[in-house]
C-alpha cells in the first residue's frame, strides 16, 4: 500500500513530539472535539503519534464538524509502512527519520515493512523488490533503524504463500529479514494472515517455516476487519501451537467487524485505540498497523491503494464508538 508522505513539519510540531510524556492513549471522542494542534492534543501514549502522515495532514486542513472526526485518525498512533516505492536508500533515511523521532520523543514506534518478491499476487497492492535484491534491501532498511520499534513484517506474505508465481525462496526471505530487523533493534511480529483467512493449524504451520529464532512473534488482522474478540479467540490457538509466542493485533478498522469484503468495505469503524497490553493472554498488543483513510486499492468506488480517501475516513471515524 504505497504511502504519500507529507515532508514538511513545523519547529513547533518537532518541539511539541520532543515533550511528549508516556502515558496511556487516551483519544476520546470528547477530548479530540475541537483540538487544532498537537500541541493541544490529550497526552501521548508510549506509541508515536506521526505527524506527517495523510490523516495528520487532512485533519490540519479540515474545519468543523470533519476536524473533531479527522482528530480521531490523526491523534492515534499508526504504523509507519516502507516498501518498494522509494528506492533503498530513501527508505533507509525514512525509515531512520521516523524511528529516530520516535525514539527523541521516548516513544515506540511501529514500522511495516512491505517490500517482499511478489507480494500481494499481483492484486491491488502488488509489487515488491526483484527476488535479487530483497536480502540488500532489507539490510538498507535495518540500517536505518534508531531504538527498538516494533516491526510487523511483509502483511499478508505467509498467508499467500504458494499462492502465485514469482514468490521466491518466500520462506528464506522472511527468515532473513526477521534475522536483518532484529540484529539492527527491532521488535519482529510475522505477519500471519487473520482469523478468517487461514485455520489456526494452518497459521501455527507456516509461522512454525519462520520460526522464532529471531521474530518476536507474529500479527494478525494487518488492513481486515475482524473484530478483536474473534482475532484474539484465534491467536490464542495460533499462539498455542507455536509454544506460547505473543502476537499484536490490527484494531484499526474493525470497530463494527468484517462484512465479508476487504477491499473498502462500507460502514466499517474505527476499532479500539491502540495500546500494548500486560495481562494473563499472549497478546502484546493493540495496534492501528493499517492506516485509517488510505484507500485499500481501486474498489468500491475508492482510489489506487494507499491513496487518501476522506470520505471513508470520515464515515470510520463517525461509526467509532468513541
Amino acid at each position: 500500500m504505497p504511502r504519500v508522505r507529507r515532508r514538511t513539519r513545523t519547529a513547533a510540531l518537532a518541539a511539541a513530539l520532543a515533550l511528549m510524556t508516556t502515558g496511556a492513549v487516551a483519544v476520546s471522542q470528547s477530548a479530540t472535539a475541537g483540538v487544532t494542534s498537537l500541541e493541544a492534543a490529550p497526552a501521548a501514549s508510549a506509541l508515536y503519534i506521526d505527524p506527517t502522515t495523510q490523516a495528520y495532514a487532512a485533519w490540519e486542513a479540515a474545519s468543523g464538524a470533519d476536524k473533531d472526526l479527522l482528530a480521531k485518525i490523526a491523534l492515534t498512533p499508526q504504523a509507519y509502512w516502507v516498501g518498494d516505492w522509494a528506492d533503498a536508500e530513501q527508505t533507509r533515511q525514512q525509515v531512520a527519520d521516523y524511528t529516530g523521532r520516535a525514539a527523541a520523543a521516548g516513544q515506540a514506534g511501529v514500522l511495516t515493512v512491505y517490500a517482499i518478491p511478489g507480494r500481494d499476487c499481483g492484486n491491488h497492492s502488488g509489487g515488491g523488490v526483484p527476488e535479487s535484491e530483497y536480502a540488500r534491501w532489507v539490510d538498507t532498511v535495518a540500517s536505518g533503524i534508531v531504538g527498538s520499534p516494533t516491526v510487523i513484517l511483509e502483511p499478508d506474505a505467509l498467508a499467500q504463500l504458494g499462492d502465485c508465481d514469482g514468490q521466491g525462496d518466500r520462506v528464506g526471505y522472511l527468515r532473513y529479514a526477521a534475522a536483518s530487523l532484529t540484529d539492527a533493534g527491532a521488535r519482529v511480529y510475522v505477519d500471519a494472515g487473520h482469523s478468517g483467512w487461514l485455520s489456526a493449524s494452518e497459521a501455527a504451520r507456516r509461522l512454525q517455516l519462520i520460526g522464532f529464532s529471531d521474530a518476536v512473534g507474529f500479527a494478525l488482522n494487518t488492513s481486515n476487519y475482524q473484530t478483536t474478540a474473534d482475532t484474539q479467540a484465534y491467536a490464542e490457538q495460533v499462539s498455542a501451537q507455536v509454544g506460547g509466542r505473543p502476537y499484536v493485533i490490527d484494531t484499526s478498522r474493525n470497530g463494527n467487524g468484517s462484512n465479508g469484503e476487504w477491499c473498502n468495505p462500507r460502514g466499517r469503524a474505527l476499532g479500539e485505540r491502540p495500546r500494548f497490553v500486560d495481562d494473563a493472554t499472549s497478546l502484546d498488543a493493540l495496534l492501528w498497523v493499517k492506516l485509517p483513510g488510505e484507500s485499500d486499492g481501486a474498489c468500491n468506488g475508492g482510489p489506487a491503494a494507499g491513496a487518501w480517501w476522506q470520505e471513508i475516513a470520515l464515515e470510520l471515524a463517525a461509526n467509532a464508538s468513541w
